[in-house]
This record gives C-alpha cells, structure tokens and sequence, in this order.
C-alpha cells in the first residue's frame, strides 16, 4: 500500500513537473475568471476562439518543422504576403483606390488556391534549401523571412489594402445556430486540426516525420527519403502560413506588410508548452492545440488585468524561455 501510495505521489509530480507552465497559467486564468467581469462570458469565449483558431493554423505549420529539429521564422511574413495577396485581388471593383484598376471581381476560392500555392513554394524553397544545400533551419528561415518582407514591401509599397468584398470578410462570419453564434474560423480550426492529425498519426509521411526527428541517420539508412519529407513538411507549412494569412486579413477588413508580424515566435512558444519537444521526434496535435489555447488565454488574462501592453510583452517571453527550458530539462532526464 505504501509503495502503491508512493508511485501515485511520484506520478503526480512528475506530471506537474512536466506540466508545471500549463498549470500555472491555468490558475492564473481561473484567478482572472473569477476576479475580473466577463472573462467567462459568450463575447470573450468568441474573441478567444476567432484569434486561436488563425494562430492553431500557424502552429500546425511550424509543428512539423519543430518534430525534424528544424524551425520556421519565415512563418510570419509568409503570412503578411498571404493577407496582402488576398487583400490586392478582393478588393471592391467600385473601391476608389483600388490596387488593380481594371481587375474584376475575382472567386473567393480562386484567390484561395492561388495564395495556398504561392506560400506553398515559398515553404518548398524553404525546404530545398535546408535539405539540399544543408543551411540550418534557422538560418535558412531568417534568410527567406527579409526576402519575403522585402518582396511584400515591393509589392504593395507598404500601403495598407482594404475595400475589401463583403463574401470575402464574410469568411470570418458566424453560424447562427439560435443558441449560439458558431464563428466560421473556429470551424476551420478544427477541419484542419483533424485532416493534420490524421496525416501526422495515420500516413507514412507523418511516421517519417517522426523518424527523422528522432533520428534522422537512422531513418534514411531505413529508407526514409529525407530530404522529401523535408520539402514536403515546409511546402505544408507554407500552405498553412498562407491560409492563415488569407483568414487573419479577411478577419481585420484589410492587410499590409506587417501582418502577422511575431505570429512564428508565439507558434513555436505555443508548439513548445504543447509538448512539441525542441530536441525533434515528439508532438501531438492535441498538445498543439492545447499550447496555442494557453497562450491564448494568456494574452487575454493579462488584458483583462490591466497590464501594461510592454509588461505583456515580457511576461510572453518570460513563458517562451521557461517552456523551452522545461522542455530541454524532460530531454536531459530521459537520457
């Protein structure tokens, strides 16, 4: 009985010593629940699911570069381009300072394709060089970032884009289900999140995604064609950079060079408390979800309490440093 109640307390605090950040923001949001008027309410519930289910898409992107050991800082202004693409082809054809004059009215779906397929070869070329020419992710990512906002700022001569078309804004609309106004995003949230689930945990592209970051050597002396799986985890990411971007500039009735600016750094601090290990090799899209939620309500818990926006600031990247240092401290111990 005494060995049985000692594996129970050693069980309990290895999982809240694991789980020690989600923890204790948790009770920082329950404490805020329960102290501050409408935290708990429809209206926040909404706000807090419309901006977690655009940075859901953006973490599922960079999740797969985190699980190879590789990362993604382009994931940022991939989705700035994304929006100003959007933005410069849906616009109104009776909008006065309309970006291309004698452009018609456009699909919504059209754009769409073609914004996915744009991101999608800036995430491949991201890919390309990382595994074919052997640059480090970080460095590989940092260098397409500056050319992507260079080429933005070319683009749309770092105006803001707006006159956007009512069908397109109304992407971000809400399902009227009488009790409750489901928001649209929130749908497309959890669409994708199970489609990358599935791929991750049912295909053998999300088992070979796993293997190289486990260990990379040894997947491709098991056949394992790692440089594919590595273009095609960027070429996705790209694709979800981009569709994040599409919704995020419909959601803000416009977009310029700065959107989604930082949007990379909380997706890959999101990954992290969501248990996507920095050191490759371990992720769950549950997890993922759960990591983007808790900053998330992070961010809104230290708005509600009036802090101040630069204290906001770092107390975020107080919470990057210490999830990427209990993540690194689980990788210690288990060797």
């Amino acid at each position: 009985m005494k060995n049985q109640t000692k594996n129970y307390i050693q069980k309990g605090f290895s999982f809240a010593s694991n789980n020690a950040i989600i923890l204790l923001l948790l009770v920082l949001v329950l404490y805020v629940g329960l102290t501050q008027k409408n935290f708990f309410s429809g209206r926040n519930f909404n706000n807090i699911s419309l901006t977690t289910s655009i940075r859901f898409l953006v973490a599922l992107g960079v999740s797969g570069t985190l699980i190879t050991k590789g990362t993604d800082l382009s994931a940022g202004r991939i989705i700035g381009l994304g929006g100003v693409l959007a933005c410069t082809l849906l616009q109104r054809s009776d909008y006065s300072s309309k970006f291309f004059p004698m452009l018609p009215e456009l699909p919504i779906w059209a754009v769409l394709l073609f914004v996915l397929l744009l991101c999608a070869l800036i995430g491949l070329a991201n890919g390309f060089i990382i595994a074919k020419l052997h640059v480090p992710p970080f460095l590989a990512t940092l260098g397409m970032q500056t050319i992507v906002y260079g080429a933005n700022q070319v683009y749309s001569g770092s105006d803001p884009i707006g006159g956007l078309v009512n069908d397109y804004t109304d992407v971000v609309g809400y399902f009227d289900l009488g009790f409750y106004e489901l928001p649209f995003l929130l749908c497309i949230a959890v669409v994708m999140g199970i489609l990358m689930w599935f791929l991750y945990n049912k295909t053998t592209h999300g088992k070979n995604m796993y293997a190289i970051g486990g260990n990379e050597l040894a997947a491709e002396v098991s056949g394992v064609n790692t440089k594919r799986s590595k273009m095609i985890i960027y070429a996705l990411a790209g694709a979800m950079y981009g569709m994040a971007g599409f919704l995020l500039a419909a959601k803000s009735g416009g977009a310029s060079v700065n959107l989604g600016q930082g949007y990379e750094l909380e997706a890959i601090a999101a990954c992290t408390i969501g248990g996507v290990s920095t050191t490759g090799g371990v992720g769950k899209i549950s997890g993922i979800l759960l990591g983007v939620l808790v900053f998330e309500l992070l961010k809104t818990s230290l708005q509600f309490l009036g802090i101040d926006p630069s204290l906001q600031f770092v107390a975020q990247g107080i919470v990057i440093i210490v999830a990427v240092a209990l993540d690194i401290r689980k990788y210690t111990l288990k060797r």
